[in-house]
């Protein structure tokens, strides 16, 4: 998914002899996506990675994933995720409220204070798209710091925890496989287009190790079975070194350069990540279509083949104005609904030149099963919001 990196201490070839300073031999992780057949990155640990003393079953204390049931009969959403409130001793990696989900990935949200324990999912990649606070991700790469508007990557696999630095709320995408850039954007060397909405200078990852050390240490490992602790002989955070093409990034939804026409662009130009099964966009403050005669509101549309996910993060949202929709609000438009503007926004867009909302899109292209937590928080007048009466 990104571009060559080395940080630290890395021998000049792979396999081979390399030591500290003082003559200590280091350990070679390889860690590797499809079998060897894709991206990877070698660390270089100066303890074993895989001295585990201990293994034991751990509860999982997400809400709402054991609770997704399909969305029947079917009917549009309207999710005040605000109403789920703040806890200071949550922290964002174990109390996770998942939303809606298929077998290709869980959407949940979380809003949490507190430090997290090391946690590595090996189901598969996680994105995390931060809508307020700040944090710092250490990783077995390194440290990386984030804030809001930075969609966080991290790699399945990546031993890490989050930190808070203020109370963090967040969208998070688990899903089954690698989450990577719209192929469309590359050229054939992986390298960012001239026409892609951003490039490799707005990608951030670790520059520096990060060194720690302890002993018995637990990790909490997330399988499709469930989460176990491991308990490892020392500290995970011992690599010196590393290179490769894997690693945790982040990418400032700020930093996306939008696409704009004479006339009304479609969702695609807004993609920004592609997953197994699933698109993410970015909507971001853009000038409104120039054309003379344009409708600068979206058209009605049928999800034939997807159903559609907009995390509303701020701004003006003009083209749902008056439905409820505001900052924190997340709105589930499935497969079988026809959806379009608010009755009165295309009135209230003809003297617009701009718009200022920023909002996060997931389509996936398996319908969404709902949990019972959206359902606590859902709209019960959303799907009649469209009335014109």
């Amino acid at each position: 998914m990104s571009h060559y990196r080395s940080i630290g201490d890395v021998p000049r070839k792979r396999h081979v002899l390399h030591t500290t300073a003082d003559g200590e031999r280091l350990r070679e992780e390889l860690m590797g996506t499809r079998g060897f057949a894709g991206p990877s990155s070698l660390l270089y640990h100066r303890r074993s990675p895989s001295d585990v003393r201990e293994i034991a079953d751990v509860d999982d204390l997400r809400s709402g994933h054991d609770s997704l049931r399909p969305n029947h009969p079917v009917s549009p959403l309207h999710l005040r995720t605000g109403d789920l409130g703040d806890a200071l001793d949550h922290d964002p990696v174990r109390h996770r409220q998942v939303l809606a989900g298929n077998g290709d990935l869980t959407i949940a949200v979380v809003h949490a204070a507190s430090v997290s324990p090391l946690y590595r999912n090996v189901v598969g990649d996680e994105l995390v798209y931060v809508q307020s606070g700040s944090a710092r991700v250490d990783t077995v790469f390194g440290p990386l710091d984030v804030a809001a508007g930075d969609y966080v990557v991290v790699p399945a696999g990546t031993t890490h925890r989050w930190v808070p630095a203020a109370r963090i709320r967040a969208l998070v995408i688990e899903m089954r496989g690698h989450v990577g850039f719209p192929d469309r954007y590359r050229g054939d060397n992986g390298q960012f287009l001239e026409h892609a909405p951003f490039c490799e200078r707005d990608l951030r990852a670790p520059t520096e190790p990060l060194l720690e050390s302890g002993s018995d240490v637990n990790v909490l490992v997330r399988t499709r079975h469930g989460l176990t602790a491991h308990g490892h002989a020392t500290h995970p955070f011992d690599v010196v070194g590393w290179d490769g093409t894997l690693y945790p990034l982040a990418l400032s939804i700020h930093d996306f350069e939008p696409i704009v026409g004479s006339l009304h662009q479609p969702p695609p130009v807004h993609q920004t990540f592609a997953g197994p099964g699933f698109v993410v966009c970015s909507f971001v403050p853009r000038p409104f279509d120039f054309h003379p005669d344009a409708v600068k509101i979206p058209y009605h549309h049928s999800n034939v083949d997807s159903d559609e996910v907009l995390y509303y993060v701020d701004g003006d949202f003009m083209s749902r104005a008056g439905s409820g929709i505001a900052e924190g609000s997340m709105s589930i438009h499935p497969a079988g609904f026809v959806h379009g503007p608010q009755p009165g926004s295309y009135e209230g867009s003809i003297d617009a030149r701009r718009t200022e909302e920023t909002a996060v899109m997931i389509d996936t292209f398996a319908p969404l099963e709902i949990s019972d937590v959206a359902r606590s928080i859902s709209d019960p007048a959303y799907p009649r919001s469209w009335s014109e009466t």
